[in-house]
């Protein structure tokens, strides 16, 4: 029998394993409000908007994030650079394409480069759409300039 939900707070849940869940973490709370700023902020000057996230980031997430701008400025200057759940992230038609998550965002081992479906990397019936970043090679360069200017298309 599931727990009756107090307004303002997530409702408890059983699961088959007998875990239960205890709602979303921290950084995803953060995440969400960050998101629900961006959209009360409406369409303010995106590209400095995505350099102050960057350099609020540490390193070495700063210093990937700062070449990854350039990398998709340059390979892609259609896209418009603006923040995405408090992420840089570049935009067509308003539409996200590609994004960058700081492996410092969500505390995980690495940072990923993301593009959500209006990005044009469809290849047969399964592609990927999330990439791992432990560091940024010239080979890892090329590819996601590749990458970008795929998905734009």
């Amino acid at each position: 029998m599931s727990e009756k939900k107090a307004p303002g707070k997530l409702a408890r849940s059983a699961t088959t394993t007998g875990k239960t869940f205890e709602g979303f973490t921290a950084e995803e709370r953060a995440a969400m409000k960050e998101r629900a700023k961006e959209l009360k902020a409406g369409k303010a000057d995106g590209e400095s908007a995505v350099l102050a996230k960057i350099a609020e980031m540490p390193e070495p997430d700063r210093s990937m994030a700062l070449r990854l701008h350039a990398i998709i400025k340059a390979s892609a200057p259609s896209l418009t650079p603006k923040t995405w759940y408090g992420m840089p992230a570049y935009a067509k038609d308003g539409k996200v394409v590609c994004f960058f998550t700081p492996a410092s965002k969500f505390n995980t081992r690495y940072a990923t480069l993301g593009f959500n479906d209006s990005a044009h990397l469809d290849e047969g019936a399964m592609w990927p759409t999330s990439f791992a970043l432990k560091e940024l090679t010239a080979a890892e360069e090329a590819r996601i300039a590749a990458l970008v200017k795929k998905a734009v298309g």
